[in-house]
């Protein structure tokens, strides 16, 4: 009388699902605008505990384990009831930016070589800045699409009134 038991909760499960998709996304800026921060706050660390100076970070996202809808497919074709569909997406790795070190002459400075050159980090303020402003619309757009679902809560509380 109540259909196919696989199918009972989906539209819950979506929900829920839709929530997670968000929630990691929400995450995924987070953490980079911490990293960005990292890099900015150490655009003149000239000395690091692994020597040398510091090397900028990025972060490298990917997509959270979901099941394409072919995969989804196969499986109930086989008898079996799919894997819960995630999506959304996590930090994959911190990797560190492989570009040179800019040298700056600085003949006074304790970490300059013989020709009176410093080794900077490789982090470009402008670039950082940018990646902040992506970090943040992209923040943003997770928080609108978070509201969008708070919304079609609440009006699907309302039709059980």
């Amino acid at each position: 009388p109540h259909g196919d038991p696989r199918l009972r909760g989906g539209r819950e499960m979506a929900f829920l699902s839709s929530m997670n998709v968000v929630g990691s996304g929400l995450t995924a800026q987070q953490f980079r605008l911490d990293v960005i921060s990292e890099n900015i706050t150490n655009l003149s660390t000239t000395r690091t505990e692994a020597g040398g100076p510091y090397r900028r970070k990025m972060v490298v996202l990917e997509e959270e384990g979901a099941q394409t809808p072919f995969q989804a497919a196969l499986t109930r074709a086989r008898g079996e009831i799919p894997t819960e569909q995630r999506g959304g997406v996590r930090v994959a790795q911190v990797v560190e930016d492989p570009s040179d070190f800019k040298l700056v002459y600085d003949p006074t400075n304790p970490d300059a070589n013989a020709d009176g050159y410093v080794e900077m980090p490789n982090v470009d303020l402008v670039k950082e800045m940018a990646d902040a402003m992506a970090a943040n619309q992209a923040y943003s757009a997770n928080v609108t699409a978070f509201n969008v679902l708070k919304q079609v809560a609440a009006k699907g509380l309302e039709i059980g009134k």
